[in-house]
């Protein structure tokens, strides 16, 4: 086993070992203490989790919200250009930053086999995290 190999070994172990520490810190909620008079009380339900995933999805959640800093700022670069208040200089800059930051971002999702659009979270009724990116423009995932 390589240095890196055991190094990124450790990081595993490390992330699980926190993970698990966390998850005996949570409460149980009133659904998992025994009504009075009942002897046996049930066990506490936890949310499982498993080592082997713990790292990806911690990164999945560190680049979601990496993401949707990215688009903001993009928007806030878009309404500064279109104001107008900005100099030729600092519109360069900007642009060239933006697609160094969007560049860095399909790096890491690569690096842990993640699209950009698998880090648009899904919230329920009130519709996915990051606004849809229509093909073609920067952030959109391929075939979306």
């Amino acid at each position: 086993m390589s240095e890196r190999d055991r190094a990124r070994a450790d990081r595993f172990d490390e992330v699980a070992d926190a993970a698990a520490r966390a998850f005996q810190l949570l409460p149980a909620g009133p659904e998992d203490i025994a009504p009075r008079g009942r002897e046996r009380p049930r066990p506490a339900r936890r949310i499982s989790s498993d080592p082997d995933s713990v790292e990806r999805d911690l990164v999945k959640l560190v680049l979601t919200l990496v993401e949707l800093l990215r688009q903001l700022m993009e928007r806030q670069a878009l309404h500064r250009f279109d104001a107008g208040d900005l100099t030729e200089e600092q519109e360069e800059r900007l642009g060239t930053t933006l697609m160094i930051l969007h560049d860095r971002m399909n790096e890491l999702c690569a690096r842990y086999d993640l699209t950009l659009g698998d880090l648009n979270l899904d919230l329920g009724p009130l519709g996915t995290l990051l606004p849809p990116a229509e093909p073609g423009t920067p952030g959109s995932a391929p075939g979306t």
